[in-house]
């Protein structure tokens, strides 16, 4: 285990089960289209369990979202929009995490990749706490919320309407839960229970 600062740096893993990506936009400048990314996954770390210290590498499978319509989703994948065939991941690099306010609010910087062009954004952070789950896996929960213009990644297809404005409005809200694995913590759970087992037996 690597040590920083005295301290061991932690590995957390991500639970798919209890993690989801997404996002909204505005259609016809009215209501939203919800949609998120089913495949994804992240190298994380922590100084000790302090996550203003974390450092991030999420990658994203474009092709793996859902907007709930599957002739949607094939234009999203296509060249007018993420053009899955040349970029097949969006990827986020963490750079810079700040001070978490009286709530538990922080805010991370960091470099989204999209479409093969790399834009800094800053993201709101909500630190839910860690817990032991009843099979003993340490579990930290995050929160992580922000807004982007498509625009700046070359997302600009539209079409205009008869009655004046866009279909696709050009801000997306971004909306994650993550629940994570200290994996450190899980590999010496393991241990210790092969250790009881053995002297068991």
């Amino acid at each position: 285990m690597k040590k920083s600062g005295g301290k061991p740096e932690n590995k957390w893993v991500i639970d798919q089960s209890h993690s989801e990506i997404s996002f909204k936009v505005r259609h016809l400048m009215i209501s939203h289209v919800n949609g998120s990314f089913r495949k994804f996954d992240a190298s994380i770390y922590t100084t000790g369990k302090d996550f203003t210290t974390v450092e991030v590498d999420l990658w994203i499978d474009a092709a793996s979202i859902e907007t709930g319509d599957a002739q949607r989703d094939e234009h999203i994948v296509s060249a007018d929009f993420l053009d899955v065939a040349t970029h097949k991941q969006i990827t986020f690099t963490s750079s810079t995490m700040g001070a978490p306010d009286e709530e538990g609010n922080c805010i991370l910087w960091g470099e989204l990749t999209i479409k093969g062009i790399t834009k800094n954004i800053c993201l709101g952070v909500q630190l839910g706490g860690i817990v032991h789950d009843p099979w003993g896996n340490e579990k930290a929960g995050l929160t992580v919320t922000g807004k982007i213009n498509r625009s700046d990644w070359g997302l600009t297809w539209n079409t205009a309407m008869e009655a004046g404005g866009i279909m696709i409005g050009d801000e997306i809200s971004i909306s994650c839960e993550l629940e994570l694995i200290n994996e450190n913590g899980r590999k010496e759970a393991m241990v210790l229970e092969a250790a009881t087992d053995s002297s068991k037996n």
